[in-house]
Parts: structure tokens; sequence; C-alpha cells
């Protein structure tokens, strides 16, 4: 099983919505492909809690893959592409690791 997840900082503003907007807009159209892409076996967006220290990241993406070729597949499919899209508009900062366990 791989194991993709990618934190990524978010502007205050963008796309003329708000930090939060923009994060439960990320949120919505990325745990939606769970349902369009067969690939996906897991995938959940997670936002930094109120209380945790403001110099964290903003918001978190963890998902699973049976294989590289099946995260690959997620990565080129087209509505993959449209959110991440509006994520590069959005954001300020990106970290990522693939692992396998």
């Amino acid at each position: 099983m791989i194991k993709h997840i990618v934190f990524f900082g978010i502007k205050d503003e963008a796309e003329g919505k708000s930090k939060a907007e923009n994060m439960q807009i990320i949120k919505e159209e990325l745990e939606s492909l769970v349902n369009i892409i067969p690939q996906v076996k897991k995938l959940e967006v997670g936002f930094n809690h109120p209380e945790a220290p403001v110099d964290n990241v903003d918001l978190v993406i963890y998902s699973e893959f049976d294989s590289m070729d099946d995260l690959h597949t997620y990565m080129v499919h087209p509505e993959h592409k449209k959110a991440a899209s509006y994520i590069t508009k959005v954001r300020t900062s990106r970290a990522c690791i693939d692992y396998e366990v």
C-alpha cells in the first residue's frame, strides 16, 4: 500500500474567498474523488486545529493507494488535475511524501 500525504499552507485570501472558504472548497473537491477515481482507496482532508500552533500548516491530505501506478493514475486524472489547479492558486506552500507500508 502507498500512503500519499500532502501538506499545504493556504493564503489568507485568494480567488475572492477567505482561507476558510478555500479550505472547504479543497476538502469537498478532493474528498469527492473517492467516488470518481476507483484507484483511490482512502482520501481525507484535515484542517489544522484552532488550538494548534499557528506556524503549523493549514491543511493536510491523507490518501491511500494499492500501488505507485494507482497513485500516478490519480495524479493525472482530469478531476484531480482540476482540484490541483485550484489548490495552486490558493496555496502558499506544499510538502509531500509518498511511502510504502
